[in-house]
């Protein structure tokens, strides 16, 4: 990225192994992006008026903390999804489990990687632990939605600094 642009986000699932990586380019810096996914802050861009939709954020980001999002379904049905903290080195690397309260069994686990790059930051997405083949197609498919929603919300975020979100 030469001038500030939004890169479309890619996301592919080895459905055999239960992965999937996802990635962006964004027009912002490491700090800025680390923050976006790390705060409250996500509930102002994780979703849409015409997709699911997170309405509250709360968590303790440090290794051995946690972290808890709510939100309506496309279907308008309540859903809260949590889990623990397990690496944290701002403003870099995030590694958390994720969990939904209403399928308690299943935890996968999520790594964020942010690395600076000319005009801003990759913000690369590694969603593992899958053991439905559908699940993490369809969380492939979810990533690049939730990456784009982000690229979208930071590039129009002109002047804010971590902290002032």
């Amino acid at each position: 990225m030469t001038e500030p642009e939004l890169a479309s986000a890619r996301a592919v699932a080895d459905l055999t192994d239960g992965v999937i990586l996802a990635v962006v380019e964004i027009a912002a810096s490491p700090e800025r992006v680390f923050h976006a996914i790390s705060s409250a802050e996500i509930a102002g861009w994780w979703g849409s008026t015409d997709a699911y939709r997170v309405t509250q954020w709360d968590g303790d980001i440090r290794p051995g903390g946690w972290w808890r999002s709510q939100g309506i379904s496309t279907n308008g049905k309540a859903f809260a999804v949590g889990g623990d903290v397990l690496e944290v080195e701002p403003p870099r690397l995030l590694v958390q489990t994720w969990r939904y309260e209403d399928k308690p069994g299943d935890v996968t686990t999520v790594r964020y990687r942010i690395d600076a790059i000319p005009g801003g930051s990759r913000l690369t997405v590694r969603h593992e632990g899958f053991t439905d083949r559908a699940s993490c197609d369809g969380h492939a498919h979810g990533w690049e939605r939730v990456l784009g929603w982000l690229g979208a919300y930071l590039l129009g975020d002109e002047g804010r600094k971590p902290g002032n979100a």
